[in-house]
């Protein structure tokens, strides 16, 4: 079948790079015996999670109930929900409609929450695996270490089963971070698995962490699974991180140049197809694929300004491959995405937890 020319703006995948990029992550953890568990958050398709698993997963992990639910209704079997959810009677129902269909493994990091769940999912709740979430530095959800055997020991009172611990060492988004993030993970995560046994949780043995940037930082002595994302397709926040090259991008959004002033362009990708993110560390809105010393100097919602050295720049009519800062957004504004091999369409594959934000 003949997949037409899609209209820009577009987020454009090219396939052979992202099978690298997946094959590429499969292997350095089978190398290094830690399993994978890719958040699939980034891209929230189907097709790129069958991949995955056949590269060689131990699950999945998702950040909200909605993306659980479009993924094991599409069959996959081993589900983390990395997130410390505040159960409603709503969204308890809706855990519990997933219980008898996977394995459902969730984060937790307060003995409120846990209250919670033994509330609302009654004898059903010690079907779910608990894992503890630490602060390792990054400082936004979890505990501090040294409080995992007390958090553990009173939801076990709760009649909760609690499976071991996990963080995320987001303080690896930082220029010459990656290596340091990764220690502080391995040092948090040891300390919390110390609590554990303490307490009298020998088998509670699931430690989990991982970043994109981290990924080959971690400490495979210590962590037993990782959960990097972004890894799939990269971003311009990777490159700028160094955690990869430019010959890793496998997605781009593509936008039309319809205004030239000078060595300044407009493409027609805004915030409302590339997403407005923008790191401290960051030297623009985002890059363009093929043009390393182009910057995106502004941002609104349907315009990309985007400045190029003086005999680089594109004319009226060009398409260009822009890569956004944060593709995890960039996917979450798109219906579709198309699917090149070596410069041709040959796929469309719909995103499928679009929007599953709760």
């Amino acid at each position: 079948m003949t997949i037409p020319a899609p209209e820009t703006p577009y987020i454009a995948i090219e396939l052979g790079i992202l099978q690298g990029n997946i094959a590429r992550a499969a292997e350095a953890a089978r190398t290094a015996g830690i399993a994978l568990r890719p958040h699939v958050k980034t891209h929230k398709i189907i097709e790129i999670a069958r991949m995955q698993e056949a590269a060689g997963i131990l699950g999945i992990t998702v950040a909200t109930l909605g993306e659980a639910e479009v993924f094991v209704e599409a069959g996959f079997p081993d589900v983390f929900i990395a997130y410390p959810l505040w159960l409603t009677p709503v969204k308890a129902k809706r855990l519990d409609a997933l219980l008898d269909r996977a394995t459902i493994r969730l984060g937790i990091d307060s003995l409120e929450s846990g209250k919670k769940l033994a509330e609302h999912l009654r004898g059903r709740a010690s079907l779910i695996e608990l894992l503890i979430e630490v602060d390792c530095g990054h400082h936004r959800s979890g505990i501090a270490p040294e409080s995992v055997g007390e958090l553990a020991t009173g939801l076990r009172e709760l009649g909760l089963e609690v499976s071991g611990c996990f963080t995320f060492p987001g303080h690896s988004y930082s220029i010459d971070g990656r290596a340091a993030a990764a220690q502080d993970e391995a040092q948090a995560l040891t300390h919390a698995q110390e609590q554990l046994v303490a307490a009298g949780f020998p088998d509670a043995n699931i430690v989990s962490g991982g970043s994109t940037p981290s990924l080959a930082e971690a400490d495979a002595s210590v962590v037993t699974e990782q959960r990097p994302g972004v890894y799939v397709f990269n971003d311009a926040q990777q490159i700028e991180l160094g955690s990869c090259g430019w010959e890793d991008i496998a997605l781009t959004v593509h936008g039309t140049v319809v205004s030239v002033r000078g060595n300044r362009v407009i493409v027609d990708a805004g915030s409302k197809a590339l997403g407005a993110d923008k790191a401290p560390y960051a030297s623009g809105y985002g890059r363009v694929l093929g043009h390393p010393d182009a910057r995106i100097v502004a941002l609104s919602e349907h315009h990309a300004t985007i400045e190029f050295p003086q005999d680089a720049v594109p004319v009226l009519g060009d398409v260009l491959p822009v890569i956004p800062n944060h593709v995890c957004n960039t996917v979450n504004l798109a219906d579709e995405v198309f699917v090149f091999d070596r410069g041709v369409v040959v796929d469309r594959w719909k995103v499928a937890a679009r929007g599953r934000n709760s």
